[in-house]
C-alpha cells in the first residue's frame, strides 16, 4: 500500500512526502478508512483540462480531478492537481501556496472518503472537513 507523488510537465512541488502520507492516512483513519493505493500527479492548467475533457466531459479548469478505485474501506485512487489552479486559488483565497496545496492534496482524500461537494450544502461540508484535515496537520 503507497502513496506516490509524480509530476507531468511541472516541478515536484516543495512537499514533504513522509509527513504528507502519514498526515493522509491519518485523516483516512478518522473516516475509518486504509490508505491503498494513492497516485498524486501534479501537472499544469493544460494537462488537467484535457483529463477533464477525455474523462469527464468538462471543458473547464480545476484544481482536482479525482478517480476513485476504492474497494470497501481501503482508499484507492489517482488524483490529478494543477499546480496553475492551486496558486490562482491560493491568491484568490488569499492564503499561502502551501496550505491550498495540502487542502487540494486533502480534498480528494476527503472525497475517496465519500464526502462530496456539488449538492446542496455539501460544500460547507468539505471545507470544514478539510479544515479538520488542515488542523490535523499542524
Amino acid at each position: 500500500m503507497a502513496v506516490t507523488y509524480q509530476t507531468e510537465g511541472v516541478k515536484m512541488p516543495d512537499i514533504k512526502k513522509r509527513e504528507t502520507t502519514e498526515w493522509i492516512k491519518s485523516v483516512a483513519a478518522t473516516y475509518g478508512k486504509k490508505v491503498g493505493e494513492i497516485a498524486y500527479i501534479f501537472c499544469s492548467d493544460e494537462k488537467i483540462l484535457e483529463v477533464n475533457r477525455q474523462y469527464l466531459q468538462h471543458d473547464y479548469y480545476t484544481d482536482i480531478i479525482t478517480f476513485d478505485y476504492c474497494e470497501g474501506d481501503r482508499l484507492s485512487g489517482d488524483l490529478f492537481i494543477s499546480l496553475d489552479t492551486v496558486k490562482t486559488n491560493s491568491e484568490q483565497f488569499k492564503t499561502t501556496y502551501d496550505e491550498e496545496l495540502h487542502r487540494t492534496i486533502i480534498h480528494g482524500i476527503l472525497h475517496l472518503c465519500g464526502i462530496n461537494d456539488k449538492g446542496p450544502g455539501e460544500r460547507e461540508i468539505m471545507e470544514a472537513a478539510e479544515n479538520r484535515a488542515l488542523e490535523i496537520r499542524k
